[in-house]
């Protein structure tokens, strides 16, 4: 048999095929350097940086800034809540022949009259019972409250929806002097006055003696502003505790004595 050189068994045959394995071997270590060189970048940025990825990121932050702002707007009050403040005074108790709440026979011709009739009549004021109550309300969360009162009382008339109050503005900074405290009390004894006792005492309703009459106030005057209050408190004659208004602390009960007092001096 005549001897033939053994081929080469390796994978490099030609000049051809050795240039392209040295190319690679001179690139492939930089590409894979880049690669992760870009993977570890891209994980240190936090990922998409577009407008709508920010956008989404700061948006619970967002609804959150516009729920505080939205907590400037003050809370509309709730019917009941004006109920116990403005008419339960005469309305829980019948006084001057006011309907009391629930009572179906008392409210029945006023109910037949229409919510928008009702309404009108104890805007303008009827019998002893003064404009609004005498309490300083909105022509609609008047109707709000009589419409309350009504379906309480047999009625089913569809109650108007509060409307949210503008904020308040910003209170001024309170003086530093001790002489300011006197005045305060009688800001608070009027809007007490104003809320919870006006439907009587502004009329004479029952015996209650008027503001600023001081014939009628000077028997009382000598019980002293603390009898004249714990006689508020614990009620008397046709007046009911605190004036049917359970939820006045007694401070406030006392401002309002002397608010009422302090006006036959």
């Amino acid at each position: 048999m005549a001897e033939h050189p053994e081929e080469s068994s390796g994978l490099i045959k030609t000049p051809k095929q050795l240039i392209v394995v040295v190319v690679i071997a001179l690139f492939l270590p930089v590409a894979i350097a880049v690669f992760f060189s870009q993977l570890v970048t891209s994980g240190r940025s936090g990922g998409d940086l577009s407008e709508e990825a920010v956008a989404r990121r700061i948006q619970p932050m967002a609804q959150v800034a516009l729920a505080a702002a939205a907590g400037g707007e003050k809370a509309a009050q709730g019917s009941e809540a004006l109920y116990k403040t403005t008419c339960a005074a005469c309305h829980d108790s019948g006084v001057a022949n006011a309907p009391k709440l629930g009572d179906k026979g008392a409210w029945a011709a006023r109910i037949g009259s229409g919510l928008e009739k009702l309404a009108a009549s104890g805007i303008k004021g009827k019998g002893a019972m003064p404009p609004k109550g005498g309490a300083d309300l909105s022509d609609a969360d008047f109707t709000r409250v009589v419409a309350w009162m009504a379906n309480k009382s047999g009625a089913s008339f569809k109650e108007p929806a509060a409307v949210k109050a503008a904020a308040a503005p910003a209170a001024a900074a309170p003086a530093s002097t001790s002489a300011a405290a006197p005045a305060a009390s009688a800001g608070n004894g009027k809007k007490v006055y104003d809320s919870a006792c006006v439907a009587c005492h502004a009329a004479g309703v029952a015996g209650a003696p008027k503001l600023g009459d001081k014939a009628a106030w000077a028997p009382r005057l000598a019980a002293g502003i603390d009898g004249l209050t714990t006689s508020v408190i614990k009620g008397k004659g046709a007046m009911p505790p605190k004036g049917g208004n359970a939820s006045i602390k007694d401070a406030d009960i006392k401002a309002a004595v002397e608010y009422m007092t302090a006006s036959v001096k």
